[in-house]
């Protein structure tokens, strides 16, 4: 879908406010500089009066060409002077002028007409940083996933945790390094603490570096600000219907701990049959096992997850106490 209008319009605020500031202290610079080498004062006022004069002399008719010229050479013979002056006492030779944090774009976020990589990077950074008010997204990688907290012993069932837990990180990784936006929906299995979440958000970590829209948030959370928005109370709300909806990758993660009603029901539906219907890949995560969402949810939802999702079961103790 690309990213949403609020988030370019976060981007181009953080633009405008590094240009605000490079002019600014740039500007105070330059006096600081004035006032210590006054020989540099003498040369920005002989400058701006060349400055003047260049733009008198687009309005006037005839051939200003050669004139124009002339002015420009004193100009670049001014300004080569002033570097000089500036290193010798010390400074840069571009000390006087704003300093940008991208030089390329002069943080405008564009360049002729196309986006520059500081600004497409700068919205990686805001999606990463909505996310870090909801959960450690820097913490969770799959290079800190630490399969030492899974225990080396078969289980009753003769399944080996550790080896179970090693199959879902590479699967999980190899996800996230191939994620299009038809890949697959993933279904996270497991009792509370074994690395649902951070597997999760090792994935979105990947998925956004590659330049897609993450949206991740609690079932709760999304059921509540859905039910907001539903009802006019939508300025309050985090998530949005679009927002939801439209994003290259939902993870909904604690699907069972929302609150149980009528409303949670259809709006989950409507999330998850929505993002079939148009092949927008969901990971979801649960601490319910497959029989008891069975039991929760109605044949709609639960018929559109066994059938849609593939099923990943992480076997284990909660990694949290160990």
């Amino acid at each position: 879908m690309g990213y949403p209008a609020g988030l370019y319009r976060k981007a181009q605020r953080i633009l405008e406010q590094r240009r605000d500031t490079a002019f600014t202290d740039a500007e105070l610079r330059s006096e600081e500089i004035k006032s210590e080498i006054p020989e540099i004062e003498e040369i920005q006022r002989q400058l701006s009066k060349i400055g003047l004069e260049t733009s008198q002399l687009f309005f006037y008719k005839g051939n200003t060409d050669e004139k124009i010229a002339s002015l420009r050479q004193q100009s670049k013979s001014l300004i080569e002077k002033r570097g000089e002056i500036l290193k010798k006492h010390g400074y840069s030779e571009d000390a006087m002028q704003p300093q940008h944090i991208c030089s390329v774009c002069e943080d405008r976020g564009f360049i002729g007409g196309r986006m520059c990589n500081c600004n497409r990077q700068l919205l990686k950074d805001i999606m990463k940083e909505e996310i870090r008010k909801l959960a450690p997204i820097d913490e969770c990688t799959f290079d800190t996933f630490n399969l030492e907290y899974y225990s080396p012993e078969p289980l009753e069932n003769a399944i080996v945790p550790r080896e179970r837990a090693a199959k879902i990180l590479e699967s999980t990784r190899r996800y996230a390094q191939n994620f299009s936006p038809s890949a697959k929906n993933l279904l996270l299995l497991g009792k509370t603490g074994l690395g649902k979440t951070h597997l999760s958000l090792a994935i979105a970590n990947v998925v956004i570096n590659k330049g897609y829209y993450v949206c991740y948030g609690t079932s709760q959370n999304i059921c509540d600000d859905l039910q907001s928005e539903q009802f006019g109370r939508g300025e309050e709300a985090y998530y949005s219907k679009q927002q939801v909806l439209g994003c290259d990758l939902l993870i909904l993660d604690d699907l069972g701990t929302e609150i149980d009603s009528q409303y949670s029901i259809a709006t989950l539906y409507n999330i998850i049959n929505s993002r079939i219907l148009s092949n927008k890949p969901t990971i979801i995560s649960t601490n319910c096992e497959l029989s008891e969402l069975l039991r929760k949810y109605d044949q709609r939802i639960t018929s559109r997850i066994t059938g849609e999702y593939t099923k990943m079961t992480i076997f284990g103790n909660d990694i949290r106490n160990i």
